[in-house]
Order: C-alpha cells, then sequence, then structure tokens
C-alpha cells in the first residue's frame, strides 16, 4: 500500500516500524566500531557499558513485544534487574544474539496492526495504555538509550568514529529545497 492511501494510523505505524528500525540500524552501525573490549567498558562505576544496555533494551523488547496484546508488557519471567549485571556467561555474540530476537519480536508484533487496533488497550505494568501510547512509550525509550550506546561507541571510537548521520561540515549538501530536490552547493 502507498503512502498516499494509508489512513492517519496506518501513517503513524508505517513511520514507527521505520523509526524503530532507524534506531536499531544505528546502534548496531554504533556497535561496529568499537573492540569488544570497549563493548564491555564502563565509563566509572555508575554508569552502564555498550553491552549493558543492549542486554536491557533486548530484556525488554523480549517482555514488551511478546503476545504485545494479550497479556502485560511486563512479562513474569522477566528479570530486568539481571540486564544491568555483567556475567562470566555474557559475550557480545550472546547478547547480540538476544538482541536480534528482542527486534524480531518487535517487528512481528508492529506487522500486523492496523489503525483500528491503535485504540486498543494494552497494559504495562499493569496500568492500562492505548496501543498508540504503548508504542510511543517504547519509541522514546529505545530511542534514549540508543543514543547512550551511539555516545559510548563514539566515545570510544575516537578518531576512528564514522559518523552516523550527515558529517560535520557537510550539512549544506545534504540540505533541501522547497522543491524537495538536495541542493548543491
Amino acid at each position: 500500500m502507498a503512502s498516499g492511501d494509508l489512513t492517519l494510523g496506518g501513517l503513524f505505524l508505517e513511520d514507527a516500524r521505520g523509526e524503530f528500525r532507524k534506531y536499531k540500524r544505528f546502534a548496531e552501525k554504533a556497535v561496529a566500531q568499537v573492540t569488544d573490549d570497549d563493548f564491555f567498558r564502563q565509563l566509572d562505576s555508575e554508569s552502564n557499558s555498550i553491552a549493558i544496555v543492549m542486554k536491557h533494551i533486548a530484556g525488554n523488547l523480549h517482555s514488551r513485544w511478546r503476545d504485545f496484546l494479550t497479556t502485560d508488557g511486563e512479562k513474569p519471567d522477566r528479570n530486568r534487574d539481571s540486564e544491568f549485571e555483567k556475567y562470566e556467561s555474557d559475550s557480545k555474540e550472546r547478547i547480540l544474539e538476544r538482541w536480534e530476537a528482542g527486534w524480531q519480536l518487535l517487528f512481528q508484533a508492529l506487522s500486523p496492526l492496523s489503525d483500528d487496533d491503535l485504540q486498543k488497550t494494552v497494559t504495562i505494568r499493569g496500568k492500562p495504555h492505548t496501543v498508540l501510547q504503548a508504542i510511543n512509550r517504547q519509541l522514546t525509550h529505545y530511542a534514549s538509550h540508543v543514543g547512550q550506546i551511539v555516545f559510548l561507541a563514539k566515545h570510544f571510537a575516537g578518531d576512528r568514529w564514522r559518523t552516523l548521520s550527515i558529517p560535520r561540515g557537510k550539512s549544506r549538501e545534504f540540505e533541501v529545497t522547497k522543491e524537495g530536490t538536495p541542493y548543491r552547493a
């Protein structure tokens, strides 16, 4: 279905799916620029490593999006506190596998939704939310944590960092005219 054929709710869902994909991609491109040691490095004893932030997002994804419309988003089998601990069994590969599986749950849950679903009620931690509110809640939650991942990755990569968006000093190359065409200086 072309964007012009969608209802307002359909447009929202299309946009939300795109934003979730963008944040997932940003985190993964940032993580690809750090060493395995930096993946687990903390700036200080009170901060989280990239690995911990990804474990937390993965845990949240698994809890919130499994049986999204029919069960509370805070599943009884989730141990949120353990997401903020580093265990011997934690490896970059295991964390990234759980991360990917969590995102697949999100996209599987969002895929069948229509604008008719947006006003349905779901619960998160026993509190009612419309589906629209629940999607926005998770979108902002993941965006804030992806920002942490990007910040840490950029810090650790240093001079090796490759921007995920518009490079410094290149904004004019990305400007768009009123007609929607790129402006080239």
